[in-house]
């Protein structure tokens, strides 16, 4: 399947990919999950929460009534934003995304937000209709990119976060942890989330790069996106200027 659209899934050796075309000319590519792995991942989730309801009921059994009425606030507060904080606050990922190598973004790759989240997870209510998500595997089937109605609703995709390249050579590795440090401070409002998608594509597969190839590409994003950042060190290394630029923007876009 392929068309014109700037954002479109691409069936790729049995794998549905979102391709994204940026303003540099680059089209970054996110493999989208499908309903078996995120089917496993929910499986994993309500397993931990179901652990964790038996764990609170022995707990706090012996309180009576006093315990009874804190077991149903902290079972409400579990299942309505268990999803919500671990994908706000483990960059869109809950411990069964983490487990099965998946990840949920907003359009072009950018990270979740809160309200995104929360939208997204509030109309699980509908996908889990009539059981056992009958609705939202139904939606995730028949739509082009993999989306149940909380995601068609919230602008949210789930994409593989790692799987084996073409060539065997293994996952890719996930960026690595940034210390802002001075780029705290950057003005990165004239950098455009297209512009923080092309970077971390590039920051994500530059280890599959010739050094040549990787240090000229490094350069070209840097000419591009150096004078857009207010208070960027001319001294700094290109790519380290890119890990810290890619982290101040999601730092920014996560408030």
């Amino acid at each position: 399947m392929s068309t014109d659209d700037p954002g479109r899934a691409v069936p790729v050796a049995f794998e549905d990919r979102l391709a994204i075309a940026t303003p540099e000319g680059v089209e970054v590519e996110l493999t989208l999950a499908g309903v078996g792995s995120r089917f496993i991942a929910g499986g994993i989730d309500f397993a931990i929460q179901l652990c964790v309801i038996i764990a609170l009921a022995v707990i706090l059994k012996p309180g009576g009534s006093a315990g009874a009425a804190v077991f149903t606030s902290a079972v409400f507060g579990l299942i309505f934003f268990y999803d919500v904080l671990f994908e706000v606050l483990g960059g869109g990922r809950t411990p069964g995304k983490r487990w099965t190598g998946l990840r949920v973004v907003r359009s072009g790759g950018r990270p979740i937000t809160l309200t995104r989240s929360a939208l997204r997870n509030i109309l699980r209510l509908i996908d889990i209709l009539p059981g056992f998500y009958a609705v939202g595997m139904t939606v995730i089937f028949i739509t082009p990119r993999n989306q149940r109605i909380g995601d068609l609703a919230a602008g949210t995709h789930v994409m593989r976060d790692r799987y084996g390249d073409r060539r065997g050579g293994g996952a890719l590795p996930p960026l690595p942890e940034v210390d802002l440090g001075s780029a705290a401070t950057w003005d990165v409002s004239a950098v455009s989330a297209d512009d923080v998608a092309a970077v971390r594509a590039f920051l994500e597969r530059r280890h599959t790069l010739q050094q040549e190839s990787r240090s000229a590409i490094a350069a070209e994003f840097c000419s591009r996106l150096r004078p857009r950042v207010g208070g960027a060190s001319e001294h700094m290394s290109n790519e380290h200027f890119l890990e810290r630029l890619v982290a101040a923007k999601a730092s920014r876009e996560s408030r």
